[in-house]
């Protein structure tokens, strides 16, 4: 009887949010994190600068010299305390390293040195892109001497479909991607690097209103959801209350359910946006509970940040905010799953998806990643009779009730694939190839009826490394799977 295959021995994927517990919670009274009356105070978070970087350096210098010391030398009691110390230091770096670049980029960001226009785009969970879903809405925030202000709005509707890409795109990105992450305002998402996305949103919303940004902000419903368990519940003109508890169902499926006509749906989502930020520029926030809720958010990457200054782009540099590509290096081996709607509609509000990763050993002891996705339909029985703005009534190739995802399963850098294969129904069965930064890339797409799943495995010849980590698409947090990851290219 052949022996089983190899068992991974890690499949973690998704990074938990920080325990509140362990972090010492900011003076709610501290006009540097209070606005009033849509101002906030940039002397004061100017003064917080040297402070900040002095914590920063102090924590990881005694992080490091933790890190440093041999655990597997020491008696069991020992090791442990040690192995405790090192997880309270790798906490609070973080955390203090966030608050040094905060510090340092907040008092520009809010117009210290000169007026600034910052465009806000709201990424829609329902309609899944690589970096989150769909560009639906958006809106142009402007700064000047630490006052903000919402000067304009936008919908994906109001802009034109582009001739040509508004900027240049790689080869290897149209390879993989076509020219549609350069032609329409839905999808600059699409591409998983938001340091190459954002400027395409940036450029399209030049076009259309005239303004060029300083730089573009990426949220998401559920960012939302977290930032109203720190603003309490809030009225909207229709007369709904949006709650933590309802944002997410209400925005992502509620509105479509209930308003068939897109300027209706459009409408909603505006008032929606204008009455939080006035919320939240009055001050009518716990600003501890609001740090917590942007943390949770920024750990899950729904949170994004791009500066069209260098200067200020590097400050981000190695942060979840830049929404970068998986890193491989001597010390971490990363892989990206990255899942995009191919049906024009917003079923993924019923789609789950499930990533593993683990190390496998063969008989010979040589190393090999394996990753699994899987991807799952929970739409009701009778979903071709749902709405056609949530079905996409057929508009692109799809039939109703069918949800079409097209996954970029980002490989190693450097990686050899052993074996990829893939079960379940599929418009294009196997796998398209391609590259992009050194990162081999996989194409699979997936054609779900309701209750249908399909899964992917794959096995990639790489270096061993103490890390192992998948960079996925956030999707909404009762959609997202941890698994199982198989060695095996069976089921």
């Amino acid at each position: 009887m052949p022996s089983p295959p190899p068992s991974p021995r890690s499949t973690t994927w998704r990074t938990p949010p920080c325990s509140p517990s362990r972090r010492r919670r900011p003076d709610s009274r501290s006009p540097a994190l209070r606005p009033t009356g849509g101002h906030f105070d940039v002397a004061a978070l100017t003064a917080l600068q040297a402070p900040a970087a002095q914590a920063a350096a102090g924590t990881a210098s005694a992080a490091a010299s933790v890190d440093a010391i041999d655990t597997p030398g020491l008696l069991p009691p020992l090791a442990r305390q040690i192995d405790e110390l090192r997880g309270m230091l790798d906490t609070a770096r973080t955390a203090t390293d966030a608050l040094n670049r905060a510090t340092a980029l907040m008092p520009d960001i809010l117009g210290a040195s000169g007026p600034r226009n910052y465009l806000v785009v709201f990424q829609n969970n329902a309609e899944w892109r690589s970096l989150g879903g769909i560009i639906g809405a958006m809106a142009m925030i402007h700064t000047e001497n630490g006052e903000m202000s919402l000067t304009a709005q936008g919908s994906s509707s109001d802009f034109t479909r582009y001739r040509d890409s508004v900027v240049p795109l790689s080869d290897e990105i149209t390879a993989i991607m076509g020219q549609k992450p350069g032609v329409y305002i839905q999808n600059p998402t699409q591409i998983p690097d938001f340091a190459v996305g954002a400027p395409i949103a940036q450029e399209m919303w030049q076009r259309h209103t005239g303004v060029r940004v300083d730089g573009v902000i990426s949220l998401d419903p559920v960012t939302l959801s977290y930032v109203l368990a720190a603003t309490g519940p809030i009225t909207l003109p229709t007369g709904d209350v949006l709650t933590s508890d309802n944002a997410v169902a209400l925005l992502l499926n509620g509105v479509y359910e209930r308003y068939s006509v897109p300027a209706e749906q459009d409408a909603f989502f505006k008032a929606a946006a204008a009455i939080v930020f006035q919320t939240l520029a009055k001050g009518s926030v716990d600003p501890a509970k609001l740090v917590e809720a942007l943390a949770r958010a920024g750990a899950e990457n729904r949170v994004l940040v791009w500066s069209a200054d260098p200067a200020e782009q590097a400050v981000l540099d190695g942060t979840t905010l830049q929404g970068g590509l998986p890193v491989t290096d001597a010390t971490t081996t990363g892989f990206g799953v990255y899942v995009n709607d191919g049906t024009g509609s917003k079923m993924d509000f019923y789609t789950h998806l499930g990533v593993g990763v683990g190390w496998c050993t063969d008989t010979e002891g040589s190393p090999d990643a394996a990753l699994t996705v899987t991807v799952r339909s929970d739409a009701p029985a009778d979903a071709a009779s749902l709405p056609s703005y949530i079905t996409g009534g057929g508009g692109f190739g799809v039939r109703a009730g069918i949800t079409r995802t097209v996954a970029y399963l980002y490989l190693p850098a450097g990686s050899e694939v052993v074996f990829s294969t893939s079960d379940g129904p599929s418009s294009a069965p196997g796998f398209g190839s391609g590259t992009n930064e050194g990162r081999p890339v996989l194409t699979w797409t997936t054609d779900l009826p309701p209750g249908g799943s399909a899964t992917a495995r794959i096995r990639v010849r790489t270096p061993q490394t103490e890390g192992l980590t998948a960079r996925v698409t956030p999707v909404i947090p009762a959609n997202a799977e941890t698994i199982s990851a198989s060695c095996s290219s069976a089921g």
